[in-house]
């Protein structure tokens, strides 16, 4: 073997023994990592990318990154999203998409709902999940007294569903409000603060109060909220919304949806990783 040839065999040598396959830095090329991203509209709030990033580098995962895709309507996910990105491992969704997004999914088996917030992508093909119920339950109980009942939803968009299928499964009774008439739903308007009293726990389950809209709450009458109430919302930016604040300053014990988000985001990663699923 002449010195060329031990060079050429040294190398080769190198690169298939070397701890750091792909550099010092240990992180492969873009074409080879494992993306995961979340889609909605607007995503200016998103805890996601910052989560998962921070994750990444925190339990040293390489090859891995998590983006996000602010598409305008759901149609241009297959176009924008899907097809552009063909290392696309796993989706998260939120506003406003949770429900829409059931269209686009080949296997809906594992759905306990009709509301998606996470898909698993294997092979071109994507199966739904929902996390926001594992994420809610998990969230809600550890401040839940037995005297927090009924309840009172606000709102009837994808979160919703999970909310409403948690309080079914621990049997708590719950009435869901909304702004416009729509049936076994009542209006903001028709409420008054007798009604408000007695529903102990209230869920935020919209965006109102979402950053920068810090101005915005649910109109409800908040002068029934008392120290014997609960107020849970699902937002998290700001630490405490303008509903929030109402329900504190009257002594109510509340929790905003920080500790929902990560739940699911570990819920997410457990079933992307899980060849099982």
């Amino acid at each position: 073997m002449n010195f060329g040839e031990q060079i050429i065999q040294h190398s080769l040598l190198t690169i298939h023994y070397s701890p750091f396959p792909f550099g010092i830095w240990n992180f492969p090329p873009l074409e080879f990592m494992k993306l995961y991203g979340l889609i909605g509209y607007p995503l200016s709030h998103s805890f996601s990318k910052k989560y998962f990033s921070e994750k990444f580098e925190r339990e040293q995962i390489a090859g891995h990154r998590y983006e996000l895709f602010p598409i305008e309507n759901i149609g241009l996910l297959k176009q924008q999203v899907l097809d552009a990105h063909p290392e696309l491992c796993g989706l998260n969704i939120t506003i406003p998409y949770k429900k829409e997004v059931l269209g686009f999914l080949d296997d809906c088996s594992a759905l306990p709902l009709d509301a998606c917030n996470c898909i698993k992508i294997s092979k071109g093909k994507l199966k739904g999940f929902n996390t926001d119920v594992v994420g809610f339950e998990e969230s809600l109980k550890p401040l839940l007294l037995a005297s927090h009942t009924p309840a009172l939803i606000l709102g009837t968009g994808g979160a919703a569903e999970a909310v409403m299928y948690v309080l079914k499964k621990i049997q708590i009774p719950f009435t869901v409000a909304r702004r416009s008439n729509s049936p076994d739903t009542v209006t903001y308007a028709s409420l008054d603060a007798d009604f408000i009293a007695g529903h102990k726990l209230i869920i935020n389950t919209t965006p109102l109060g979402t950053y920068p809209n810090t101005d915005t709450c649910a109109p409800i009458p908040y002068e029934g909220i008392g120290p014997e109430h609960y107020l849970f919302d699902l937002v998290y930016n700001p630490a405490e919304t303008k509903f929030l604040q109402e329900g504190k300053k009257r002594g109510a014990q509340i929790k905003n949806g920080e500790d929902m988000l990560a739940i699911q985001a570990e819920e997410s990663w457990r079933i992307w990783n899980d060849p099982e699923l």
